[in-house]
């Protein structure tokens, strides 16, 4: 399990707290942009190898592959919720000869018409052989992941030629869904946040640079109204 974060421990210490329980025996690497001596004091209470890195994530997520022992890698961000048997459930697809794969996308602890629409939007894009993107618990054994060139050096969509590369090796979307934190969309608004993915998306497409999209993308937002 390859980790990236930047000042986000909360989350990180469920995600590993999860992860001994669940995946016990398998190796745990966070790599850190944040060069946290919390973070890495947490890793080390969970027995998961800490690293520092710069605020990338496609290259945190390559020094976090790297570092690793096993024959597959497992991406996982850190407020991701896997589900209970996604261990057993990935080794299935891997042993049965997918070369990388990731989980159905779900949006935890959101209700109401918007999360479930994203969440139908986003899987029927990926059954229809659209871009899965990393919150989804994206998965690949090592050599697959090495000759697809691993993920690009970028700080947003880093990604997309990861999982188009993958595909035609042989790519898996599993059944069982993983819960994404909708933090984002709470803090946005639902339609701005949706308008806003879109509209970087299309941007990607365009040719526009990572670095610029990740600066765009971590621009500060006006806050919504708080409602009496």
């Amino acid at each position: 399990m390859i980790i990236p974060v930047y000042r986000d421990i909360r989350a990180l210490g469920a995600l590993l707290a999860w992860l001994e329980l669940e995946a016990s025996g398998c190796e745990t690497v966070v790599v850190d942009a944040g060069a946290d001596p919390a973070c890495e004091q947490l890793c080390a209470r969970h027995g998961a190898l800490w690293l520092a890195a710069q605020p990338c994530r496609g290259a945190q997520l390559n020094l976090g592959a790297a570092h690793a022992r096993g024959d597959v890698l497992w991406f996982l961000h850190a407020d991701a919720q896997p589900p209970p048997g996604a261990v057993a459930a990935l080794r299935a697809a891997v042993e049965g000869g997918a070369a990388g794969g990731a989980f159905r996308f779900s949006l935890s602890a959101a209700r109401g018409v918007m999360p479930r629409l994203i969440e139908h939007a986003t899987a029927l894009r990926a059954a229809c052989g659209g871009m899965v993107y990393g919150d989804q618990g994206l998965f690949a054994r090592r050599e697959a992941f090495t000759a697809c060139g691993g993920f690009a050096d970028s700080g947003l969509f880093e990604e997309v030629p990861l999982v188009r590369a993958l595909r035609r090796q042989g790519f898996i979307l599993l059944s069982q869904p993983i819960a994404v934190s909708p933090r984002r969309w709470l803090r946005d608004g639902w339609w701005r946040g949706v308008l806003r993915n879109r509209a970087l998306a299309l941007a990607h497409l365009l040719g526009v640079p990572g670095p610029t999209l990740a600066r765009w993308y971590r621009r500060p937002r006006p806050q919504q109204p708080i409602k009496e």
